[in-house]
């Protein structure tokens, strides 16, 4: 065998795993174990499968529900809610890897576009875990402000466009306390492939052109991209190819091998790909796998991305055939062997809420 890539601790700080009312999609048990076959440690769950995860029963229906089956470790999000969810914070936050605040595309009582209620929810969430926000456009200046005000760390997820990414380099000059997450289908598609992918490749954020995809790779280049992360959002194909489909596109398994494209075609050096995928996202969510939770990685030899090879219930990747560097040969956690490159070693409920620390 090819000398194997040794990655501490990989981490999907963003990932909507379904199970609960969602079960037909995907369960918290098959999307664990596509993390583990795409080589994660640890996934954090966003809250908008319903019922969303806005609540202390909600918190504790989700939380049984993925003790019970997750074979990798896992987080998960508290919701904003308009309605005013603030009261729960100091009991629900301690569970939580983060707050995520929608303030662009999604619908219910998750879509926060009045600045006065996102202020809010600033002011109440507690210092210590991030705020993770869906932010587009010139909202991305409007949340800024707040970060401004409150200094609390937020993570912008999925940003896709060249406006976006000058906005938040100059913020990081600022000094402001930020991070910056990027997905692999806004840095290998753009607008122009809905044309043979049709409803595939329907999500949010939309495709976007040429030149927002370059800006995203400077982005990388330069440091202002912190994390690559997947938004892995997978719906039936059933429902994907239906008359009105849902956004969203898996990516749990095809990220660690498109970042390996990216090194294969000299896009990235392997340090930045261990940064991107694991360091990173430990430093912002003050994470600290032991020595002994690691992924080995080939990624010398070429492979396929082909969709009968997928855990993931779904079933479909939007980049089924594109020759991909990085096949996982080893997953370990806390010193077991989880995966070993074709089978899952371990039973569900093996995976813990990585967010509470011993003794807590």
């Amino acid at each position: 065998m090819t000398n194997l890539l040794r990655i501490p601790g990989m981490i999907d700080p963003h990932v909507h795993m379904r199970d609960l009312e969602w079960a037909h999609k995907a369960t918290f048990a098959s999307e664990t174990a596509a993390a583990l076959a795409g080589g994660y440690w640890m996934v954090m769950d966003m809250p908008n499968t319903p019922p969303v995860t806005t609540t202390r029963p909600a918190v504790e229906q989700k939380r049984a529900a993925m003790q019970a089956q997750a074979v990798c470790d896992w987080g998960f999000y508290i919701g904003a809610s308009q309605d005013g969810n603030e009261a729960e914070y100091p009991y629900i936050a301690p569970l939580a890897c983060g707050l995520k605040i929608y303030n662009n595309a999604t619908t219910g009582t998750l879509l926060i576009e009045d600045q006065a209620v996102r202020e809010r929810h600033y002011q109440a969430w507690p210092h210590g875990k991030p705020i993770a926000v869906h932010a587009e456009d010139e909202t991305v200046d409007e949340i800024l402000a707040l970060v401004r005000q409150y200094r609390k760390h937020t993570h912008f997820c999925h940003i896709s466009t060249q406006y976006e990414i000058e906005t938040l380099r100059a913020a990081k000059a600022e000094g402001l306390p930020i991070s910056v997450g990027v997905t692999p289908h806004h840095l290998y598609l753009v607008e122009d492939d809905i044309k043979h992918l049709g409803t595939l490749g329907h999500m949010k954020p939309t495709l976007k052109r040429p030149a927002d995809r370059d800006a995203l790779w400077a982005g990388i280049a330069d440091g202002v991209v912190d994390v690559v992360e997947s938004d892995h959002a997978p719906h039936t194909l059933e429902e994907k190819q239906s008359s009105k489909p849902p956004y969203g596109v898996p990516g749990l398994e095809t990220t660690l091998p498109l970042m390996g494209l990216a090194v294969h075609e000299k896009r990235i050096t392997v340090e930045r790909l261990i940064d991107l995928l694991a360091l990173n996202a430990q430093r912002i969510w003050r994470l600290t796998p032991d020595a002994a939770t690691y992924t080995l990685v080939e990624l010398e030899s070429p492979d396929l991305i082909e969709r009968s090879r997928l855990r993931s219930r779904c079933g479909w990747s939007p980049f089924e055939g594109m020759k991909v560097y990085g096949k996982v040969r080893e997953v370990w956690i806390r010193g077991t062997q989880v995966y070993d490159g074709e089978a899952i070693l371990v039973a569900q409920g093996f995976g813990r809420n990585g967010m509470i620390r011993d003794g807590e």
